[in-house]
C-alpha cells in the first residue's frame, strides 16, 4: 500500500515541501511513482521518515541524520538503542529545565515578607528589594536564587536586624583588620572570608567555595557591591575578594 505525498505530509505533521525537499537531497525518496509521476509512499518510507523526524526533533542537521540512517554497519535494533538512550538524556535535561523553571515560578512569587513600616524600621530609606528584577534577570533560573528568596521569604522584622547587625560587626573587625596591616592571604583575613561564606551559607543559600570566589570578583566588578564594601572602609571590597581567593586555596589544601 502506498499514500501520495498531501496525505503523508498529514500523517507526519510536515509540510509537502518538505517532503520535496527531502526527496530533492536524498533524505527520503519515495518508494513508487504513480502513473503520471506523482510521489507515493509505502510503508518502509514511511518507517524512515519516522525516524528522520525523531532526529531532527533531537536537533541533528540533515546530513547527519542521513549518516545515521544510512550506515551500513546499523540495524534496526541499533536505531532503537541510539533513540532511546537519545530520548532518555533530553527527558532528564527536560526534567532539570522544568526544575529551574518550577523555581523561579515559586521564587517569583516571594519576597521580602515585611509590611512596609518594618521594611523602613529595618532598613530605613533604603529599598532591599532595588535590583529584585535585575537579581532575577541574572539568577532567577538557578537554585541558589530560589532557596535565597524561598529563606528570605520566611524572615521576620527580628530576622534581619539580627542579620543586619552580624554584617555590622564583621565590617568592624575587617576594618579593624585591615587598619592592623593584615595582608588578604593571613590567617584573620582568611577566617573573616569564611566567616563572610559561612553567613551567607546560613542566611541565604549554600555557598561553596566556588560560588564564594565569583562573588568575589562581582564585589569587585559590580560598582554598586564595590561602593557597599568600600563604604566599611576604602579598599575593603578587593582585599576581601582577595582574602576569599586565599580562603578557597587553604581549603583546597586542606581537603
Amino acid at each position: 500500500m502506498s499514500y501520495p505525498v498531501g496525505q503523508v505530509a498529514g500523517f507526519a505533521g510536515v509540510t509537502v515541501r518538505t517532503l520535496h525537499h527531502y526527496d530533492e537531497i536524498g533524505l527520503l525518496a519515495p518508494g513508487e511513482r504513480s502513473h503520471a509521476g506523482h510521489r507515493r509512499y509505502n510503508d518502509a518510507d514511511l518507517d524512515r521518515l519516522q525516524q528522520i523526524l525523531f532526529y531532527r526533533e533531537l536537533g541533528f542537521p540533515l546530513d547527519e541524520v542521513a549518516a545515521l540512517l544510512d550506515d551500513p554497519e546499523a540495524d534496526p535494533r541499533a536505531h532503537l538503542r541510539r533513540q532511546h538512550d537519545l530520548l532518555t538524556a533530553r527527558i532528564e535535561k527536560l526534567q532539570k529545565m522544568a526544575a529551574a523553571v518550577e523555581h523561579a515560578m515559586e521564587a517569583r512569587t516571594m519576597g521580602i515578607n515585611l509590611t512596609p513600616e518594618e521594611k523602613f524600621e529595618v532598613f530605613g530609606d533604603k529599598d532591599p528589594e532595588a535590583h529584585a528584577e535585575e537579581a532575577e534577570r541574572r539568577w532567577g533560573g538557578t537554585d541558589t536564587y530560589a532557596e535565597s528568596q524561598r529563606r528570605a521569604a520566611r524572615y521576620t522584622k527580628d530576622d534581619w536586624k539580627r542579620m543586619q547587625a552580624e554584617v555590622a560587626s564583621w565590617g568592624e573587625r575587617y576594618d579593624a583588620l585591615m587598619e592592623a596591616g593584615e595582608l588578604p592571604d593571613g590567617e584573620r583575613a582568611m577566617d573573616m572570608a569564611e566567616e563572610h561564606r559561612l553567613h551567607i551559607t546560613r542566611w541565604f543559600y549554600a555557598c561553596t567555595y566556588e560560588i564564594h570566589q565569583g562573588l568575589g570578583d562581582m564585589y569587585v566588578a559590580d560598582e554598586r557591591f564595590k561602593e557597599f564594601y568600600d563604604s566599611m572602609r576604602p579598599g575593603l571590597a578587593e582585599h576581601l575578594r582577595d582574602a576569599i581567593t586565599a580562603n578557597a586555596t587553604r581549603h583546597s589544601r586542606e581537603a
